[in-house]
């Protein structure tokens, strides 16, 4: 026969430390618990020995007694009571119970209607509703939801810590359906999910299922009523003197406890069982004391020991060590790691290694360091990286003269400024709280570790080169970060390699400035346009083909068509006009007007609207050719004024005849000012362009010196 123990079983966290604060308790007055401290008689039993019992009224204290809150807490009204009788209070409220106090109390001042799901005659769904002047709806079951009237209040919905979460949550849904709004809190204590979660599995796969604990525990009922379910031959029992004669074909045999059963009682069922296997009965019960003493461990200070967590509270972390008083580390050596989380590293069962400091701290408690072990640890893990020249992560703790202390599992690390990085460095300060990585370089002792950052970067970068320029290509894209900015462009970290973004090559349209688009940090994808293994230099490409306005522009546009613009810019041989964002057109003086111009201005401004003949498309150029003249022309106005003879050959001149004008503007004329006209901005264009590359150049060379 095989005996299967279900790992999460027995005490759970808050009874444990009740339990434990109960038998250390070392007062020498009367000292009572407010009712049963847990449901399981040798518990009540041992406790009476030793003269603790249970007070039945409040009346009887006296000044100077001593009372323990159980686990299961108490009401406010209950706790001032206790006050003003001038009682020693001990209070063993589980944490787990205890916020659901501060969660009732909160929500019920902001005006809230409290909901408890569980028994209302349980102890703790009792003291619950003490936080709330007792006005808590308390329900247990979907019938009696669907029994209440709608409501227009805010609920807020708590849990009895030992209750179905399968339950609650079917209970919630139907409470959501009877108030106006509602907030669920999630108070049902893991280690009861896992305790009946993991029951539910066991029974499913054992011929007989034996449930250890109080028939008066709530939690031990619901354990019995699931497994009962999966496994038919399910038994409740007490002790081993209650446990059942089995049928010889059992093959095997799960068991699981409650969270008021002593481990003890669990170890002598388990005994007895295995006695019972052998044909042995229950002749070895008087040696069961002693066997169970030989299974405690023997702590001594100054020891690495390993323990399973069983919980914590905002000051210390509850840990099983085998013996016959629980370990504890405070809370503070776990909340120096920026990375902790307690959800997953202070997990109830995970084991962990401990440094015990004193083996009885003053409540009975053994007082343990997890931070001692992590520096011993770490220092031989420090060591076995410097001797390996293995790069390790550290947490960078403060900036001091000279560099920056670092700590890698409790050992200091010094880090001089030099090697913090692979550039000069003026203000260390951002560094502080960052994780880097380095590389041991010095290690006289445990007082005297120096890292390095640098040697660390430097590598990494030659290795990122050499694969950067094995592979590059040009049209090759690649993502990069943002090192730095210039008025000619933008410095892109490829990874061991910089590369210029020229400010032309960042957008389409023109800016003045790099930071208009981009920021030092921002990750970006580009594309390599040439490349100079010999000086290092790799030109790039930002902008995108389909962001360029012109990119596929004979689908927006047609020769002839009819468009309208906004003037730009004048020019002597005529205007500039934007169709769109990035997209420009000339209209040429000669198709503004039917009449000869001697300037745009006469007939137009900056800014203003005009309806204009699409007339050619140069793709290639990036020209359009537009008209207003086959649209609309537009005419210079013609001022009639009194004859006056005497100036007549100066108005001649300033008002051209129709015969003069068609004399003179010639087809000829027109094409010969357009040849001009390009030969000048082409010969600006390329001074422009030479003065601009002289000038890049010089800065580009500046700026790497500079990098």
């Amino acid at each position: 026969m095989e005996i299967i123990r279900a790992k999460n079983s027995g005490f759970c966290f808050g009874v444990d430390n009740a339990v434990n604060m109960a038998f250390d308790t070392d007062y020498q007055g009367k000292v009572y618990t407010l009712g049963q401290l847990i449901h399981n008689k040798k518990v009540v039993e041992d406790l009476k020995k030793r003269g603790i019992v249970v007070l039945e009224d409040l009346a009887q204290l006296k000044e100077g007694d001593c009372v323990i809150i159980r686990a299961h807490g108490i009401g406010k009204d209950v706790y001032d009571n206790l006050k003003s009788h001038n009682v020693k209070i001990i209070d063993a409220t589980c944490p787990y119970v205890k916020r659901i106090h501060e969660i009732v109390k909160r929500e019920h001042a902001e005006g809230h209607r409290i909901v408890i799901v569980g028994d209302k005659h349980h102890p703790e769904v009792i003291g619950i509703n003490g936080w709330c002047d007792g006005k808590a709806l308390i329900t247990s079951n979907e019938e009696e939801v669907i029994e209440l009237p709608y409501s227009d209040e805010t609920a807020a919905v708590v849990s009895q810590t030992t209750f179905r979460r399968s339950k609650f949550e079917d209970i919630c849904e139907l409470i959501r359906k009877k108030f106006a709004f509602v907030i669920k809190f999630d108070t049902i204590c893991n280690a009861t999910v896992k305790r009946q979660t993991e029951a539910e599995f066991l029974s499913g796969k054992v011929d007989v299922m034996i449930v250890v604990g109080g028939r008066s525990s709530s939690n031990t009922q619901k354990l019995y009523e699931i497994c009962k379910k999966n496994c038919p031959e399910t038994y409740l029992i007490e002790n081993a003197d209650e446990l059942p004669l089995l049928d010889k074909n059992v093959r095997t045999v799960g068991i699981t406890a409650g969270a008021s059963t002593p481990e003890k009682v669990i170890k002598e069922v388990i005994f007895h069982m295995e006695g019972m296997m052998n044909g042995q009965g229950h002749e070895n019960e008087i040696d069961f004391g002693e066997a169970v003493e030989m299974t405690l461990i023997k702590p001594k200070t100054n020891e690495i020991i390993k323990g399973k967590i069983i919980g914590y509270n905002n000051s210390d972390v509850f840990v099983d060590l085998g013996y016959k008083a629980d370990g504890l580390i405070p809370m503070e050596e776990f909340l120096e790691d920026p990375d902790f989380d307690p959800e997953k590293d202070l997990e109830p069962g995970k084991e962990i290694e401990a440094l015990i400091v004193k083996i009885n701290d003053g409540e009975g408690n053994v007082s343990l360091s997890k931070k001692k072990v992590d520096a011993i640890r770490g220092y031989e893990l420090v060591e076995e990286a410097f001797n390996n020249k293995t790069p390790i992560e550290v947490i960078i703790k403060e900036i001091v003269k000279g560099g920056a202390v670092a700590e890698y599992r409790g050992v200091r690390v010094f880090i001089p400024a030099s090697q913090i990085s692979d550039r000069y460095v003026k203000d260390l300060a951002p560094y502080k709280g960052k994780k880097v990585k380095l590389v041991i370089t010095e290690m006289a002792n445990r007082r005297r570790v120096v890292g390095s950052c640098r040697a660390l970067i430097e590598a990494e970068k030659k290795q990122k080169s050499e694969e950067f320029w094995s592979g590059v290509e040009v049209g090759k894209e690649y993502t990069g970060t943002v090192k730095s900015l210039t008025k000619f462009g933008a410095f892109v970290d490829l990874g061991g390699v910089d590369g210029l973004v020229h400010i032309s090559e960042l957008s389409w349209k023109r800016i003045d400035h790099p930071s208009e688009l981009l920021s030092v940090g921002d990750e970006v994808t580009v594309k390599v346009l040439s490349f100079d293994t010999e000086k290092n230099k790799v030109s790039l490409g930002y902008r995108k083909m389909e962001d360029n306005p012109w990119y596929n522009i004979e689908s927006k546009y047609a020769v002839g068509e009819v468009v309208t613009g906004t003037i730009l810019r004048m020019v002597p041989f005529g205007v500039f006009v934007e169709l769109e964002e990035g997209v420009e057109g000339l209209v040429h003086i000669s198709q503004i007007s039917n009449v000869r111009l001697g300037r745009p201005e006469e007939v137009l401004e900056v800014g203003q609207k005009v309806e204009m003949k699409i007339m050619d498309i140069n793709v290639d150029l990036k020209k359009i050719s537009l008209s207003i003249k086959e649209v609309s022309p537009i005419d210079p106005e013609v001022i009639d004024e009194p004859a006056d003879h005497s100036n007549a050959e100066e108005v001649s001149e300033k008002v051209p005849t129709t015969h003069n004008e068609v004399m003179t503007n010639t087809i000829g004329e027109i094409l010969s000012e357009k040849q001009e006209a390009a030969v000048e901005a082409e010969k600006e264009d390329k001074a422009a362009e030479a003065e601009e590359k002289a000038e890049v150049a010089d800065e580009v060379e500046e700026t790497e010196q500079e990098n």
